[in-house]
């Protein structure tokens, strides 16, 4: 069994290959495809920030997506579903949050790569277990916003990379909150 360390090496080896083939990879402007959907995904490095980030060190982020962006408009739309986990600093276990969204994609215009501007809500599930096998869970509204470039391949498929800040209302406990940045890299077709 690895430890997160491991886990996140070989996440961060991943997103620096991607973008080392994203960076060689033509800039051509992929021409307009027939079909507005797109499906894909996503993986990276997840930063806790706030409360989060002083109880638990750098996670990860694996993503799932499907896409609709119409023809002859900037704006689309992403449904996400989304797991992220973090190592507890102290006493072992993990915190994990599954996020469920619903996302806004304005477009950008601009020469060889597409900029964008990303935000949305949903439902997000939280979790945590410790070293001694105690878990427990709840369900959360959150919502997300951030930022990346598209960068095309072909008129059907297209790589990118973005940043999102997301922040989920805790139910539980002392009310309270979580936020946590991914920066991922991923694919559309």
């Amino acid at each position: 069994m690895t430890n997160i360390g491991d886990t996140v090496n070989r996440i961060i080896f991943s997103t620096l290959l991607a973008a080392g083939i994203a960076a060689v990879a033509p800039t051509a402007r992929a021409q307009s495809s027939s079909n507005p959907f797109q499906i894909g995904g996503a993986a990276g490095i997840a930063f806790p920030t706030g409360d989060l980030g002083s109880v638990t060190n750098t996670g990860y982020n694996v993503t799932l997506a499907v896409g609709y962006n119409p023809a002859a408009s900037p704006v689309g739309l992403r449904l996400e579903g989304a797991y992220n986990e973090f190592g507890n600093q102290v006493g072992g276990g993990n915190l994990n949050i599954a996020a469920f969204t619903a996302n806004a994609v304005f477009a950008l215009p601009a020469s060889g790569f597409t900029p964008y501007i990303i935000g949305g809500a949903g439902l997000y599930r939280v979790g945590a277990n410790d070293a001694f096998g105690n878990a427990a869970s709840e369900n959360d509204f959150g919502f997300n916003v951030g930022g990346g470039v598209k960068l095309p391949l072909s008129s059907s498929f297209e790589t990118f990379v973005e940043a999102r800040y997301n922040r989920v209302s805790a139910s539980g406990g002392n009310g309270g909150t979580f936020s946590f940045i991914p920066v991922t890299v991923g694919i559309m077709w």
